[in-house]
């Protein structure tokens, strides 16, 4: 297939934002972030939050590999879509992820892992939001794979993702794919205990400072996306080595 990735510019490509490019998946963010703790408040209405998240995760995902693909001097069209046909692949490709995700849930729960079952449902949301465990890790790492790949092979068949397509690609570049899986995975596991010990300090702070409680809760705020964008960032630029890697040689 041939990859957006083959296709390298000369020089550094014009983009949007300046030195502020890598913020344009905040607002996404911000929105799945909303979704995600109306999850654990609106009771039979969780899974639909839970949906609206995944969107705006794969919304962000798709604005992020666009500029990460970018840096790594390849081309991609994804910038000259407008918000209605980001959206639309972003169904496109959650309808086939999501089923996925819920056939490995069914699959560990079956072989006795019950309580890791709903790890599996979470391979989206952890593509920029923290896990509770390394499987967790793995399996977002896996899913972002994926996701990365359908977004290419969808620029070349007419928008519309194609996860069979997307999976032969998966296999044939497997080598490269799961040494950057790996890598990615390890990179989140340590980007978890950098997370966890800032979170310590700031709840600390919140108990004890007097500053205002806006204040604090704007430092939170900055805590939370700074981190998210960060998952994010480094999920898809790992990834988009890796495989920029096996298309160059040949894999």
């Amino acid at each position: 297939m041939t990859s957006a990735l083959l296709s390298r510019s000369l020089s550094r490509p014009n983009v949007t934002f300046g030195p502020f490019r890598f913020m344009e998946a905040l607002p996404w963010l911000v929105v799945a972030a909303a979704m995600r703790v109306l999850a654990f408040s609106v009771g039979p209405l969780a899974i639909l939050a839970l949906v609206f998240a995944s969107i705006a995760v794969l919304n962000a995902f798709i604005v992020v590999a666009q500029r990460s693909i970018e840096l790594t001097g390849g081309q991609t069209s994804l910038g000259e879509q407008d918000q209605r046909a980001t959206l639309k692949l972003s169904l496109a490709i959650l309808k086939p992820v999501g089923l996925l995700m819920v056939i490995a849930g069914v699959a560990v729960g079956w072989i006795g892992g019950a309580s890791l079952a709903p790890v599996m449902m979470t391979g989206l949301d952890g593509m920029a939001f923290a896990h509770i465990n390394a499987l967790g890790m793995l399996w977002s790492a896996i899913v972002a794979a994926l996701v990365l790949l359908m977004i290419i092979q969808a620029e070349h068949n007419a928008g519309e993702p194609d996860m069979i397509a997307a999976g032969r690609e998966f296999w044939q570049r497997l080598a490269w794919l799961a040494a950057a899986i790996a890598v990615l995975t390890i990179g989140n596991l340590a980007l978890g205990f950098v997370q966890d010990a800032v979170r310590e300090v700031l709840m600390e702070f919140w108990r004890h400072s007097p500053m205002n409680q806006l204040l604090k809760n704007l430092i939170y705020f900055v805590f939370i996306f700074s981190f998210a964008m960060l998952r994010l960032w480094m999920t898809l630029l790992v990834l988009t080595f890796g495989l920029k890697q096996s298309y160059i040689r040949g894999d």
